[in-house]
């Protein structure tokens, strides 16, 4: 099967760097996904679950990013967010209380500054738990 070039950076470091035989990542109007020779485009991608398959194992690999962009070019593809770590290295308790957190922030009377921030990092503490649900339920 045909490939392309994947590499996903994160803030911190690079989370994958290899061949790719496809890819789903969120976006902001849904999931898009990509195969080997698409055409260039650049895409801003939102917090959710990012998949991959690797050539060789034929297994989707998984992903929770955060937002960032995507860039499609000559049969590479790079993915640059803020953050990516894999499902099984989220600890559900820490996800759970920071959505708890974030909630009870946006009870609480704030400036619109304080409010967008909540809100980030309520959807992040979503992402993260629907992250770690979701590879509980696989491995069922």
């Amino acid at each position: 099967m045909s490939t392309f070039w994947l590499k996903i950076v994160a803030s911190d470091h690079v989370f994958y760097n290899g061949n790719c035989e496809s890819l789903v990542v969120p976006a902001h109007d849904g999931e898009v996904g990509i195969l080997p020779h698409r055409e260039a485009m650049i895409l801003a991608t939102q917090e959710g679950e990012l998949r991959f398959k690797a050539p060789g194992d034929g297994q989707w690999r998984r992903a929770v990013v955060g937002l960032g962009i995507v860039q499609v070019a000559n049969n590479r593809v790079t993915v640059i967010v803020d953050t990516a770590e894999r499902p099984e290295d989220i600890d559900a308790i820490r996800a759970k209380q920071a959505l708890e957190r974030a909630q009870e922030q946006m009870r609480q009377k704030q400036s619109v500054r304080e409010f967008r921030m909540s809100q980030a990092s309520m959807v992040r503490a979503i992402a993260r738990l629907k992250g770690k649900q979701a590879s509980e339920y696989k491995n069922i």
